[in-house]
C-alpha cells in the first residue's frame, strides 16, 4: 500500500497550480479544478421554488474526469486544502468540490491565498480554515437570484420580441443606464454663450492672458455674439489695474492603491483595454508568470477586492524602495493610511506588487528571454507589463510625499468688467515623479488654473492690453459612456460588483443590447425596445436603487446579517406577480403593427412597421398575399420616410433582375431586387480575391458581437478560414508585387498599410498620421 502524502492542495487554475507547486515541495500534490465544477443544469430552471429555493446542482459537462482524478487523490493523503480563490465564486467552488471529496476524506480544510508568493502560501498554511457557509449562502442566493430572473423573463421575451433573447438581474440594468443616456443626448437643447478672452502684458515679461469673469461686479454670462461683441469693444479701450494678487502653496496628495474598480477604469483610460481584459491579464499577474530560471512567479496580490488597506510588510518594502530609488526627500514621516468605504470588503488587500523585488523592467526583461521568435508571444506579454507597470507605479505612488504646487491668482479690472489670471507652477513633484492620474478620476479639478509661470507684478500696476478675443462656444449634452466611466457608473450607483463588471460589459455587448464604436456604448435598437418592455414591465427589476439594495442584502447574507432563503421570498413574491402580469400585458412586438401614411406599390395597401429578427421594417398590410417589404428610416420629428436601397451594376444570377444593396444583423450584401419572389442574395466584394485561391472573394463581414471584419466569400460554400481584421485593398504590394494590401485605420481616418506576405514586411504610414503620431 502507497505511503500518504502529507496533503493535497487544491486551486482552479492550471497556471495557478503550477505556481503554487514551487514553493510546497515533496510533501504536497497540488490539483486545479480549472473553474466551478458544479452548477444549475442549463436545461432547466433547476430551482425548487416550493421547497425553499433549493438548488438542483449536477456536474458541469467535461469536469467528471476532474473530479474523478480529484478524489484519486484525496484518498492518498492526510489532509486536503482547498485553495481556490478567496472570494465568494471560490468559495463556492470549494464547498462543492468538499461535497465530492468528503467520502474520500473528510480532513479538509479551507486557506485563502491573497498573494502567490513563498510568504503568501505559508502564511495560508499556517492559519487554515473552515469553510464559510455564509460566503457560500451570498453567492448561491445571487446565482439563484440571476436564475430566476433569466430563467422567467427571457421566455416572455422570446414569446413578445424574438426567439433567443435574455434578460439579466444586474446586465439589463446597465443596457437601462445607457439607453437612458442616450436619451438624455438625443434631448439635449445646445446653448450659445460666449466667452472674452485679453492677452495683456506688464512691466515685467512673459505676456499673459486674462479671462473675463464678471460684469459689473456679477458673473459674466454671455449668451449671444452682439453681447459679447459690445463688452470686447469696451476692453478695447479701457484702462486694465491690478486689483489683486493672490499666492499661495497648493498639495495635491497621490490616489489611493488599485481596487478592482479603479484599476478597470484606469486601465481603460491610459492602457485602451477593456475591463475584461484588465482582469484577465491581472489574473495571469496574479498566479504567476515564468520569470525565466526564477520559475513562476506570482507578481501581484488578489486582484478581486474593494479594500484599499496594505500590510505592513507591503508599506515597508514600498518605503525602503522610495528612499533608495527616489531620495528620503520623497518619503512621508510616516507610512500613508487610506480608509476604506465603509461598505467594502476588507477581507483582501489592495491591488499591489507582492514584492518590489520584481520591479517592470526587470519582468521585461525575464518574460521577454523566454518568449525570443514568437512575435504573438511577445505583444501578449507586452500587454501583461503595461498593466503591472500601472500596478506598480499607483502603489509606489501612494506611500510618496505630495506633490506641491506655485498658484498665484492675478484679478484686473477693465471699466465695468472684471478679469482673472490663473497659473500654477510645480515646486515639487512628490508622487507625480512615478504616477500622475487621468484627469477625470479626480475631482474639484475642474477649475484647475492653467500650468505656467505667470509674470511678477504689482497691485496697481497698469497693464498694456495686446488682444481681445472673444469666442463663441456651446453647451455640449452628457457623453456616451466609455468603458472606464461606465464602471465608475455602475460602482458609484452600486450596480454590482468589482468582480462583475468586467462580465457586465461583455454580456451586454454580446446580447446585442449594446455596441461599441470608437470606444463608447451606444444601445442597438433592440437593446431600447427591450429595455422599455423590461422598464414597464419590472419596475422593481430595472431600478437602480433596488438592485443596489439587492447588492447590500446579498453582503448581508455573507456577513451573517440576513438569511439567503428569506431574502429570496422577499423577491420572489412581487417578482411572480409581475411576471403573471407581463405574459399577458407586455407589448407583443412579433404581432404589433403600426400603421404609416405610406402605400404598397405592389397593391396600394397600407404599410405598417412590424418587427423582425434584424430590427424594424415596413412590411405591406395585405401579408402573406402580398410580401412587399421595405427599409426605412425615422425622421427628428418621428415620421417614416422610405430608405432608398442603393441600386447597383451586378446582376441576379437567377432571374437576372438588378441587385439592391441591403443592410443585415451581419453587414451589408446584395439582395435581389425583385425579393420576396426572387430570394437571392450574396456578399459584396472588396474586389479582391481571395489569396487561398479557392475561387472566392474577400467581403466585409460583421460579428455576433458587431465588430467589423473582412473574410472569404466561399466561407459558407467551402469552409475557407481566411479572416483579416484590417480592410483589404485592390493595391499590389510595391515590394512583393502580392495582388493586395490591407489598411488598419485610425479614428483620424488615416492609418498604417501593409503587406499580409511572409516576409515581405512592407508597411507604409501617410504622412500626416507619421506626423500625429510624432
Amino acid at each position: 500500500m502507497a505511503a500518504k502524502q502529507k496533503a493535497l492542495v487544491i486551486v482552479e487554475s492550471p497556471a495557478k497550480a503550477n505556481t503554487i507547486k514551487k514553493y510546497l515541495g515533496a510533501g504536497f500534490t497540488v490539483k486545479a479544478s480549472v473553474g466551478h465544477i458544479k452548477d444549475l443544469p442549463k436545461s432547466k430552471m433547476g430551482v425548487d421554488i416550493q421547497n425553499g429555493f433549493e438548488p438542483e446542482y449536477e456536474v458541469i459537462r467535461g469536469k467528471g474526469k476532474i473530479i474523478a482524478d480529484i478524489k484519486k487523490s484525496a484518498k492518498t493523503v492526510d489532509m486536503v486544502y482547498l485553495a481556490p480563490d478567496p472570494d465568494r465564486e471560490g468559495e463556492a467552488i470549494a464547498w462543492h468540490l468538499a461535497e465530492e471529496i468528503r467520502p474520500s476524506n473528510g480532513n479538509i480544510k479551507r486557506i485563502l491565498f491573497n498573494e502567490i508568493t513563498a510568504r503568501g502560501i505559508t502564511e495560508a498554511l499556517k492559519s487554515p480554515g473552515e469553510l464559510d457557509e455564509k460566503k457560500f449562502d451570498s453567492q448561491q442566493a445571487r446565482r439563484i437570484l440571476d436564475r430566476l430572473v433569466g430563467y422567467e423573463i427571457s421566455p416572455i421575451l422570446w414569446r413578445k420580441v424574438r426567439r433567443g433573447l435574455s434578460a439579466g438581474r444586474v446586465q439589463s440594468v446597465a443596457v437601462r443606464i445607457i439607453v437612458e443616456r442616450e436619451r438624455e443626448i438625443t434631448a439635449f437643447k445646445s446653448v450659445e454663450y460666449w466667452t472674452i478672452e485679453c492677452h495683456v502684458e506688464g512691466e515685467n515679461p512673459p505676456s499673459f492672458r486674462l479671462k473675463l469673469v464678471k460684469l459689473d461686479g456679477k458673473k459674466a454670462d454671455l449668451t449671444n455674439g452682439a453681447d459679447a461683441k459690445s463688452v470686447a469693444e469696451a476692453l478695447k479701450t479701457a484702462q486694465y489695474l491690478v486689483e489683486k494678487i493672490e499666492r499661495k502653496e497648493r498639495k495635491r496628495h497621490p490616489l489611493a492603491p488599485f481596487i478592482t474598480s479603479k484599476l478597470q477604469q484606469e486601465a481603460a483610460r491610459k492602457l485602451r483595454f477593456t475591463a475584461k481584459k484588465t482582469m484577465a491579464l491581472a489574473q495571469r499577474l496574479y498566479e504567476g508568470l515564468e520569470l525565466g530560471e526564477e520559475g513562476a512567479v506570482g507578481l501581484i496580490t488578489y486582484m478581486r477586492t474593494d479594500s484599499t488597506r496594505l500590510s505592513q510588510d507591503a508599506v515597508t518594502e514600498a518605503r525602503d524602495y522610495i528612499a533608495n530609488r527616489y531620495g528620503a526627500d520623497s518619503l512621508p514621516d510616516e507610512p500613508v493610511i487610506y480608509k476604506t468605504k465603509k461598505q467594502a470588503q476588507d477581507a483582501h488587500e489592495a491591488i499591489r506588487p507582492t514584492s518590489m523585488k520584481y520591479d517592470p523592467e526587470t519582468v521585461r526583461r525575464l518574460l521577454a528571454k523566454s518568449a525570443i521568435g514568437d512575435a504573438e508571444k511577445v505583444r501578449d506579454l507586452e500587454d501583461q507589463v503595461r498593466l503591472y507597470q500601472l500596478i506598480w507605479n499607483r502603489f509606489v505612488a501612494c506611500q510618496m510625499k505630495p506633490a506641491v504646487y506655485d498658484m498665484t491668482a492675478i484679478d484686473v479690472a477693465a471699466g465695468r468688467a472684471g478679469l482673472r489670471a490663473t497659473g500654477q507652477v510645480l515646486k515639487f513633484a512628490g508622487y507625480t515623479a512615478v504616477y500622475e492620474e487621468s484627469q477625470d478620476e479626480t475631482t474639484g479639478h475642474e477649475e484647475d488654473p492653467d500650468s505656467g509661470l505667470l509674470p511678477e507684478v504689482s497691485e496697481g500696476e497698469r497693464l498694456k492690453l495686446l488682444e481681445v478675443k472673444p469666442e463663441q462656444h456651446f453647451t455640449q449634452p452628457p457623453p456616451r459612456f466609455s468603458e472606464a466611466s461606465l464602471v465608475k457608473e455602475l460602482e458609484e450607483k452600486g450596480i454590482g460588483r468589482p468582480s462583475t463588471y468586467a462580465n457586465i460589459l461583455s454580456t451586454i455587448q454580446d446580447r446585442g443590447y449594446v455596441e461599441k464604436k470608437e470606444a463608447r456604448f451606444f444601445p442597438t435598437q433592440l437593446g431600447t425596445r427591450v429595455n422599455d418592455l423590461l422598464v414597464e414591465s419590472f419596475p422593481d427589476i430595472l431600478d437602480v436603487t433596488f438592485t443596489a439594495g439587492m447588492e447590500d442584502d446579498l453582503d448581508k447574507v455573507e456577513e451573517g446579517e440576513v438569511n439567503w432563503v428569506k431574502l429570496l421570498e422577499r423577491f420572489y413574491q412581487p417578482f411572480k406577480i409581475d411576471l403573471d402580469r407581463a405574459a399577458v400585458e407586455m407589448r407583443d412586438l412579433k404581432r404589433e403593427e403600426i400603421p404609416t401614411e405610406h402605400k404598397c406599390e405592389k397593391c396600394s395597401s397600407p404599410m405598417v412597421i412590424k418587427w423582425g429578427r434584424n430590427g424594424e421594417f415596413l412590411a405591406c398590410a395585405g401579408y402573406p398575399e402580398c410580401r412587399n417589404t421595405k427599409e426605412f428610416v425615422r425622421r427628428p420629428d418621428g415620421t417614416v420616410e422610405i430608405a432608398v436601397q442603393p441600386m447597383t451594376d451586378e446582376k441576379c444570377d437567377v432571374c437576372s433582375a438588378a441587385m439592391l444593396v441591403k443592410r443585415g444583423r451581419f453587414g451589408s450584401f446584395l439582395a435581389c431586387s425583385r425579393y420576396p419572389d426572387c430570394k437571392t442574395t450574396r456578399p459584396i466584394s472588396l474586389g479582391v480575391t481571395c489569396p487561398k485561391k479557392c475561387g472566392g472573394f474577400l467581403t466585409e463581414k460583421r460579428s455576433r458581437r458587431g465588430k467589423v471584419f473582412f473574410g472569404c466569400s466561399n466561407y459558407s460554400k467551402t469552409g475557407c478560414d481566411f479572416v483579416s481584421w484590417d480592410r483589404p485593398i485592390p493595391e499590389p504590394c510595391p515590394r512583393c508585387q502580392a495582388p493586395f494590401l490591407v489598411k488598419r485605420e485610425n479614428r483620424k481616418g488615416g492609418g498604417k498599410t501593409r503587406c499580409l506576405t511572409e516576409g515581405c514586411g512592407y508597411e507604409a504610414v501617410p504622412a500626416a498620421a507619421e506626423g500625429d503620431a510624432a
